[in-house]
């Protein structure tokens, strides 16, 4: 009896149970913790951008003094009139920028569309293969594609205008009709069944059912596309050579002088290029961010 008593493990009476006031004050320390990390790391990215403004807003004896200083000795809002319109024209610039940025939105959306419809909800054989080979090009750097597609617009003799820029984008984007694919995929089968029965024809059903439910997905392709035309510098220098054909991005790297840079002035510049990507994101945030959510839900 005194063996099977000490082989038995001890009991050990559980803990006393939190209350209800616990339990909150305890969510509430969770809570105040991951609200004090959220603004730790907001104000690490933050860092980078106040220190554009702030540079924006500097003479030039402040910009070369050191130790460097956050905060200028007085702040020179005319920077920014004379970086917008000194030496280079900046006005045409963001022309151009707008057309090319709204000529390549409107081919992605045009040619992402209607692959991405027929791949969610049309059968066809191999289409499984098809979506995997488009999957694959995903993984092929675009830099890659850079030296085969320039020797072929040079060719064509598109060279110095914006056609390289705005026609491949009316051949499709993996990464956009992924996304759309994915969000049609959460729309109910019963509307589409419903809009046939009824003789609506499939392009009926992509403009009548589809597109107006897609419009979170579409919101953030649209964004995507408006951000990634709007900053392309790569490709703009590798293309456009005359003056008043280059863009914004191309505009800010000129600001780089052989001997001397007004840092000011190309800071002044960048914030004013940058308030396009800052409205729009900040007025289709809630829609973006719902469209990037739904097209991860569903899939298959």
């Amino acid at each position: 009896m005194l063996l099977e008593t000490a082989a038995r493990p001890a009991r050990t009476k559980p803990g006393p149970s939190l209350t209800s006031e616990q339990a909150e004050h305890i969510r509430r320390i969770r809570r105040s913790g991951a609200y004090v990390l959220l603004i730790i790391s907001s104000a690490v990215f933050l860092l980078p951008f106040l220190w554009m403004l702030t540079t924006s807003l500097k003479s030039d004896a402040d910009n070369l003094a050191f130790p460097p200083q956050w905060l200028p000795d007085s702040f020179h809002v005319e920077n920014y009139v004379k970086g917008w319109t000194g030496s280079l024209p900046f006005t045409r610039f963001l022309l151009n920028t707008i057309l090319i940025t709204a000529l390549s939105m409107a081919g992605n959306l045009i040619s992402c569309v209607l692959p991405a419809y027929a791949f969610a909800r049309m059968r066809a054989r191999a289409a499984g293969i098809m979506f995997t080979a488009l999957l694959a090009t995903m993984m092929i750097p675009r830099e890659i594609t850079l030296v085969p597609k320039f020797i072929m617009f040079s060719k064509l003799g598109w060279v110095d205008t914006y056609l390289p820029l705005v026609v491949p984008e009316f051949f499709g984007v993996a990464l956009y009709i992924f996304l759309l694919r994915q969000f049609f995929t959460t729309i109910p089968q019963e509307l589409i069944d419903a809009a046939r029965i009824d003789g609506a024809s499939e392009l009926r059903i992509l403009w009548s059912v589809m597109l107006p439910l897609a419009k979170p997905a579409i919101a953030a392709i649209c964004l995507f596309s408006f951000v990634g035309n709007w900053n392309q510098y790569l490709e703009n220098t590798l293309y456009l050579r005359s003056m008043e054909k280059i863009t914004l991005a191309q505009g800010l790297g000129m600001f780089s002088g052989q001997y001397v840079t007004q840092y000011n002035q190309m800071m002044a510049v960048a914030l004013l290029s940058m308030l396009p990507i800052l409205i729009v994101f900040f007025l289709a945030q809630k829609t973006f961010i719902r469209g990037v959510t739904l097209t991860g839900i569903a899939g298959r």
